[in-house]
């Protein structure tokens, strides 16, 4: 069976169009700077503080291209630091997150809901999810074998459609925690 790459995700934000506008302006455009390994996905070149209670975070990069509701994307550490208890989700599943507020170069949003720890994951297509055995939505451990810091990641969701490319996602707490540097692949292990 062939080795999965395995890239972090670093803390993020997705937004409607509508919310972006409040927070960047009407004439404001969401722009590329750099495209992500997921086909149609990109880091933009807008930046935004996450207000919690405790802590601001700043400078968090919107994702792209516009999401239905705003979402915003954390390690554990990160909620700590913000002084906000956020559940591990699956990105989309906002229903009961924590609330959070975004603020813009122009405006300020409060979202009610939508500040989750993204699950880790592993995008795949459907060829790829028949040559490993797997279906959306199944429940697999991952092995990383990175220097000196050997790692076994349960809990991670498969996520199958047609326009994903294979890829695992960790957090950057995961990332430092295995040791994760440059290109790192893993490995389905049931």
């Amino acid at each position: 069976m062939k080795n999965i790459l395995v890239e972090t995700s670093a803390r993020h934000i997705h937004v409607s169009e509508e919310e972006f506008k409040i927070l960047c302006g009407e004439d404001a455009t969401l722009n590329v700077r750099a495209y992500l390994s997921q086909p149609g996905q990109f880091v933009s070149d807008v930046r935004l503080d996450v207000v919690g209670p405790k802590n601001t975070i700043s400078r968090v990069s919107i994702l792209g291209p516009f999401r239905k509701q705003g979402q915003v994307e954390m390690s554990l550490t990160d909620c700590r630091t913000l002084g906000v208890s956020a559940p591990i989700r699956e990105s989309g599943d906002l229903k009961g997150s924590a609330p959070i507020t975004l603020r813009g170069p122009k405006g300020e949003i409060n979202l009610q809901e939508g500040l989750i720890v993204a699950k880790r994951h592993i995008h795949m297509t459907p060829a790829d999810a028949k040559e490993f055995g797997v279906n959306n939505g199944d429940i697999v451990s991952v092995e990383i074998d990175t220097n000196d810091r050997k790692t076994i990641f349960g809990d991670v969701v498969i996520r199958v459609r047609d326009d994903f490319k294979l890829a695992m996602h960790i957090d950057t707490d995961e990332a430092n925690a295995a040791n994760c540097k440059g290109e790192v692949f893993g490995k389905i292990i049931k």
